[in-house]
């Protein structure tokens, strides 16, 4: 659907927004998302983008709905894993297990069925099937060597469910792997490795260390304020001074 040029750039700043902010203020992202939806709802990418702000924000029956109705404009499956895991924000995790049987996951490239076995198999953990979720996630692409986009985060739900059934030593060696594979830092694995270690950080300085200030430096503490002055202080002079004067007469 094409839009009036002033309008359509109208959409396009609060989409750029929605974008930038979408990581670090998803709640703000969320604002500008329902700017653009007000402005635009029959644009599907507006409609998507509206749905990530929501999902971003936990409000998963409204992202569900705004990523069903981007899909009924394109007709595409790419939303298909994203959706699922709104029915497992839901409580709904064996809708999302009959959503990873579909026809829908076929068509998915390889990145859309990886996310859609770790979708799937979140929705084991949330019923309790641990040693199911563990064999959902193996794999050609968890056995490859290769690195690819998705390889950190399938690595490490591995090495998580792996740890929840117990089995510590195999959940080491998936942590290990999937910090290798880590470069940008998108998991915690080096955090989960330190933990299964013994591994604690402290404060260097410690809490009840105080930083002393740069030498020159003035401290705000020995600047007093008006506000501190005792109370009564200018009342007690007006009293002196109208004894002074009682004296005189």
């Amino acid at each position: 659907m094409s839009l009036p040029k002033t309008l359509a750039e109208d959409v396009a700043r609060n989409l750029v927004m929605v974008a930038r902010l979408l990581d670090e203020d998803p709640e703000e992202a969320y604002a500008y998302a329902r700017i653009a939806l007000r402005l635009a709802s029959r644009v599907a990418a507006v409609r998507e983008a509206a749905g990530f702000a929501a999902y971003a924000t936990q409000r998963y029956a409204e992202a569900l709905a705004e990523f069903r109705a981007s899909r009924r404009m394109t007709g595409s499956v790419d939303l298909w894993p994203v959706m699922a895991d709104c029915e497992r924000g839901l409580g709904r995790p064996e809708r999302a297990m009959a959503m990873a049987g579909e026809p829908e996951v076929q068509k998915l490239d390889k990145a859309g069925q990886v996310e859609m076995r770790l979708v799937a198999a979140g929705a084991r953990r949330d019923m309790g099937q641990i040693d199911a979720a563990i064999v959902t996630l193996q794999g050609s692409e968890l056995a490859s060597s290769s690195v690819q986009p998705w390889t950190p985060r399938l690595r490490y739900a591995y090495a998580d469910a792996l740890l929840e059934a117990g089995r510590e030593d195999e959940a080491r060696e998936w942590f290990g792997k999937a910090l290798e594979a880590d470069k940008d830092g998108s998991t915690d694995a080096s955090d989960r490795l330190a933990e299964l270690d013994g591994v604690e950080f402290v404060d260097a300085l410690g809490d009840d260390e105080a930083v002393e200030p740069a030498e020159g430096a003035e401290s705000v503490a020995t600047v007093p304020s008006v506000d501190d002055a005792p109370e009564g202080d200018e009342d007690d002079e007006d009293d002196d001074e109208r004894g002074d004067e009682a004296a005189k007469a």
